[in-house]
């Protein structure tokens, strides 16, 4: 699929966001209110994805703690969080809102080549990180990522991946591992589906060779044995998790599905400081540590400049391997 393609999927997302948006504007229209008393999580998602669940579980964590008074979320779908950006960014001064930001948004604005990026928004906490992994059918001839890596280095277009969409963490991962492995990434045989049930469901039918997916989506199966993992995007292994990374298998490829909260444009000094309080303050709860534990998540905690400089670092690898897919 073409960056035209994608972008013409935008127009069938726009019933959607005025739901979403309707929300928004109720709750400002109560007075005026503070963070404290009243906190507006933006979900650039559909109930049930990824973003949701995190804005959910930042929910849950605030009420418990009690450090807002009341947090509502608003979900706004469509192409990879960019629509959600898009209007957030025309919440200008609204200082009781955050939205839900991370990996996924940065290829999506990438590939979508949007006028609206992170430098419209304010940064203001990483909270967490999760991994993709190569997965492909227990009965596979695949049982080690070199055996997978050597037929893909000599037939990349019938070697066929399913993932998430495209500019997703699966896609750009993808195209990382490739490159790494000495494969002209516009070779790749990627295919994109819009959600991890039917990328599995293509795998396991014979339609593609392997998968490529978040850990937390195919950890049930793996377990059960269902899939054989072959490598996983961390650093180093995690925690009570058997996966051998990429890297320590010899391949140079490093990627985390790494998810935030960023303000709107036109908040004061005084106001950002109160988001950054309250999310470091939330993530010290019992129920967000919990979540860290149930969903798989590493705590990647980081504010002010620190995240800043991390946010313009994703943004240039994602440029180069989005320009090395072709896309």
């Amino acid at each position: 699929m073409s960056k035209s393609i994608f972008k013409k999927t935008l127009y069938g997302t726009v019933v959607a966001v005025v739901t979403g948006l309707a929300l928004v504007n109720a709750a400002a229209n109560g007075g005026e209110t503070t963070a404290r008393s009243k906190l507006v999580l933006m979900a650039p998602a559909a109930p049930g994805g990824g973003w949701d669940g995190f804005a959910r579980e930042s929910q849950q964590a605030m009420k418990s703690g009690g450090v807002v008074n009341n947090a509502q979320v608003v979900n706004v779908p469509g192409a990879g969080g960019t629509i959600g950006l898009s209007q957030f960014v025309q919440m200008k001064g609204r200082h009781d809102m955050l939205m839900m930001t991370g990996g996924v948004m940065v290829g999506a604005i990438e590939l979508a080549d949007s006028e609206t990026t992170f430098d419209d928004i304010v940064p203001i906490a990483r909270l967490a990180d999760d991994y993709a992994v190569l997965v492909v059918p227990a009965d596979s001839e695949f049982a080690t990522l070199d055996e997978f890596t050597k037929r893909w280095q000599e037939d990349p277009g019938g070697t066929s991946i399913s993932g998430g969409s495209l500019g997703s963490i699966d896609h750009l991962l993808t195209g990382l591992v490739a490159q790494k492995v000495g494969i002209d990434p516009k070779l790749t045989n990627y295919i994109a589906y819009s959600g991890g049930g039917e990328a599995l469901t293509s795998m396991l039918s014979g339609t593609t060779v392997a998968g490529m997916s978040g850990y937390n989506e195919v950890a049930d199966q793996i377990e059960a044995g269902t899939l054989r993992a072959l490598a996983i995007s961390a650093g180093e292994r995690l925690p009570g998790v058997e996966i051998p990374t990429f890297k320590e298998q010899g391949v140079d490829a490093e990627m985390a599905n790494w998810r935030g909260v960023a303000a709107a444009p036109g908040i004061t000094e005084e106001q950002e400081q109160e988001l950054v309080d309250i999310v470091t303050e939330y993530r010290q709860t019992k129920h967000w540590q919990d979540a860290l534990k149930r969903n798989s998540w590493t705590d990647s905690f980081m504010t002010g400049q620190e995240f800043e400089d991390f946010i313009d670092s994703e943004v240039t690898v994602t440029k180069d391997i989005v320009e090395g897919l072709g896309l």
